[in-house]
C-alpha cells in the first residue's frame, strides 16, 4: 500500500537567524538532497512503504527500527521516506563520531541529522520533534548475513526517553537493506575518525534490492509509567525489551508478506 506523496516541507524548523537551526538543519539543502534521491528511492531501491498514518502528525514522537548493511543506507531512505508521505520531519539520532568526519559531518546537519547526547535529543523533543533512533547503532550493521534481521545489541536510551518527555513510540521494519548491501567482515585495527570498525562490505555499491518498510501503531509508554519511572534502570529495560518485541514481529510479518509475493 502507497499513500499520496506530499512535498517535503520543514514544520518544525527553527530558524535560528541564518537560514539553519541550532543543529545545523538547512531546508534548501534537505530538498535538494530529496530530489537528488528520488529517482534512486522510486527506480533503484523501489520502496514501498506503509502504515503512515501511524506517525503521530504533530508532538514529540520517536522512530524506532531495525538497521543493517554497511553503510546507513536504510536509515536515509526510511528518513526520506516519513519525508515524502507525512508532514513531519524526521532527525535522525547519530553516532557521536560522525561529528568527527569531514563533509559527511556538515552534510548530515545540513539535512537534519543530530549527534546523539542526552542534552541535543532532549532540546529535539521538548519542542516537539520527531526523532528517529536506531537502538542497535553500529552493531546492527556489523551483523554477518547469517544474522540478517536478527536484532543485535539493543540499547535502552529510547525508552528511557519516551518516558521522560512523554513521546510515543513508533516501532518500524526496514527490509531489503541486509541482502542489497552486507558486510563480509569487519576491520577492527581501523578507527579513523572514532569509528569503532571499518565495514568491508561484498560488493562496492549496494544491490538494487528492493525495501520495504512498514510503521506500526505507536506504543504509549508515558501512559503506563510517571516521568519519574524514567530513573529505574529495571523499567527502562522492560519497556525497551517491550520495543524491540514489536520491532521484531514487524519484521517478521513484512518478511512473511514479502515470501508470499514470491510465493
Amino acid at each position: 500500500m502507497r499513500h499520496e506523496r506530499r512535498p517535503p516541507s520543514v514544520p518544525s524548523f527553527h530558524d535560528e537567524g541564518h537560514g539553519y537551526d541550532v543543529f545545523g538543519l538547512r531546508p534548501a539543502v534537505m530538498r535538494r538532497v530529496e530530489r537528488l534521491w528520488r529517482p534512486i528511492y522510486d527506480h533503484y531501491f523501489r520502496v514501498r512503504s506503509q502504515g503512515h498514518d501511524h506517525i503521530p502528525a504533530h508532538g514529540a514522537a520517536i522512530l524506532v527500527a531495525n538497521h543493517g548493511g554497511a553503510l546507513p543506507v536504510d536509515a536515509f531512505l526510511l528518513c526520506l521516506d516519513v519525508l515524502r508521505h507525512t508532514a513531519r520531519t524526521p532527525r535522525p539520532i547519530v553516532e557521536r563520531f560522525i561529528p568527527l568526519v569531514p563533509f559527511i559531518n556538515t552534510l548530515f546537519a545540513r539535512i537534519g541529522a543530530v549527534t546523539g547526547t542526552r542534552a541535543n535529543v532532549a532540546r529535539l523533543l521538548e519542542r516537539g520533534e520527531l526523532i528517529a533512533i536506531w537502538p542497535e547503532g553500529v552493531t546492527g550493521m556489523a551483523k554477518p548475513f547469517r544474522q540478517r534481521y536478527q536484532l543485535q545489541d539493543w540499547r535502552v536510551g529510547h525508552a528511557e526517553l519516551a518516558i521522560r518527555h512523554r513521546a510515543p513510540i513508533v516501532p518500524a521494519a526496514v527490509i531489503g537493506a541486509e541482502e542489497s548491501w552486507p558486510v563480509v567482515t569487519r576491520v577492527r585495527g581501523f578507527h579513523g575518525f572514532g569509528a569503532p570498525f571499518l565495514p568491508v562490505p561484498l560488493s562496492p555499491l549496494p544491490l538494487p534490492v528492493q525495501h520495504r518498510i512498514r510503521y506500526g501503531a505507536p506504543i504509549e509508554l508515558h501512559r503506563d509509567f510517571p516521568p519519574d519511572a524514567a530513573d529505574d534502570p529495571a523499567v527502562v529495560a522492560a519497556a525497551a525489551a517491550r520495543i524491540r518485541a514489536a520491532v521484531e514481529a514487524l519484521i517478521a510479518d513484512e518478511r512473511a508478506a514479502r515470501r508470499g509475493r514470491r510465493a
